[in-house]
């Protein structure tokens, strides 16, 4: 029996007749994060998909603490507690600040309570700034702030952001990796695509790379630093 949070096995996906996702296997254990990364549309995004209920798998499995929930509804998983940062931030443009993190407060799958509106305008001081802007006045590093800090409002048990940090200014990433290094301390497990392997490497427990809807790497960073040639193959790096 896996100790694994979340077990992914021999999971298929399509888009119509297109194949694109190839029996990925993936497990996430509690506490864990792991870096998913791949070049540009080689399966990471339709994957995430899947585990989000956004997309139906075609076959194989995906379970959460043992349980399947490979045809649940994505609300039915955030509930469950999983929380999403997707790539275009999903924020919503019409709404404060203050709005956006509120209407996301409440307890965890088992009723924790760790992270509360002020601590997350403690982690986040840009947000307490601008509690009364709007959505729309937010800039892009802002936008990725308040969405990661209305994910970690649901007090999740795992937290999968996709392109953690594209797009940013160096700082404003520095700040997100920051974040993510606090959201890893306090024992949320995490699933994260980014294309900065320098930092995924020292952030994560785990690295896991697709080439073309299927995993050919899964093992510590290090284990990866150490194969230049498939670095480059795989990662143009």
């Amino acid at each position: 029996m896996t100790d694994a949070l979340m077990h992914v096995a021999s999971l298929h996906a399509h888009y119509g007749l297109s194949h694109v996702i190839h029996g990925v296997n993936l497990e996430i254990k509690p506490g864990e994060t792991v870096a998913l990364m791949g070049r540009n549309g080689m399966g990471k995004t339709t994957l995430i998909k899947c585990l989000m209920g956004l997309l139906p798998a075609s076959s194989g499995a995906i379970r959460l603490r043992g349980q399947d929930i490979k045809s649940l509804a994505t609300h039915s998983l955030a509930r469950r507690g999983i929380a999403y940062v997707p790539e275009g931030r999903g924020i919503f443009q019409n709404l404060s600040v203050k709005e956006n993190l509120l209407l996301a407060a409440r307890a965890g799958f088992e009723g924790r309570m760790e992270w509360t509106y002020d601590r997350v305008l403690d982690v986040f001081p840009r947000l307490k700034e601008r509690l009364a802007h709007g959505g729309q006045q937010l800039s892009g590093g802002e936008q990725q702030m308040l969405s990661i800090g209305r994910a970690l409002l649901t007090n999740p048990d795992l937290l999968i952001l996709d392109e953690a940090t594209e797009g940013l200014a160096p700082l404003i990433a520095r700040d997100i990796w920051s974040i993510i290094g606090i959201v890893k301390k306090s024992g949320i497990s995490s699933l994260i695509v980014d294309k900065n392997f320098s930092a995924l490497a020292k952030i994560s427990n785990r690295s896991v790379v697709m080439v073309k809807g299927a995993v050919v790497f899964d093992d510590v960073p290090t284990k990866l630093i150490e194969q230049p040639k498939e670095l480059k193959t795989w990662l143009g790096i």
